[in-house]
């Protein structure tokens, strides 16, 4: 997480903010990386005009039934994204829980390792297949 590691990065924190000074928030290290995935798997793919294929085809699945098989279609859909658009890690395991599903809500839960320092993570990311669930 030091600048001694520049491979992990450094960039606006998400959500964007400023500090009392008015100057943009930074995020740095695992941090970074663990925003940077958050962001493509909330981002639909053709949302960005200028960057269409960046994201996660998640989205195309918010109406489908909750199934194994939409469970597995979104995993898949997750190692895709993580695969291609975030070189500094690597998916352990992509694992799809319909504990919530009562409230229209599925939970991704990603193994990833960090590839420079080969520690190990995981990241919970509520999947809302309810139109009108809180996000």
């Amino acid at each position: 997480m030091s600048a001694d590691k520049p491979f992990q990065g450094t960039g606006w924190e998400f959500p964007i903010q400023t500090d009392v000074l008015g100057n943009i928030v930074f995020s740095r290290g695992e941090e970074n990386i663990r925003e940077s995935m958050w962001l493509i798997l909330s981002t639909a793919r053709g949302e960005r005009m200028m960057r269409p294929e960046f994201g996660c085809g998640i989205h195309d699945l918010v109406f489908a039934p909750i199934n194994v098989g939409t469970m597995r279609s979104i995993e898949a859909n997750v190692q895709e994204a993580l695969t291609f658009f975030e070189p500094r890690i690597d998916v352990i395991n992509v694992n799809v829980s319909d504990k919530e599903a009562n409230q229209g809500k599925l939970l991704i839960s990603i193994d990833y390792r960090i590839r420079i320092t080969n520690n190990e993570f995981n990241l919970v990311f509520p999947f809302y297949l309810k139109e009108g669930s809180e996000q």
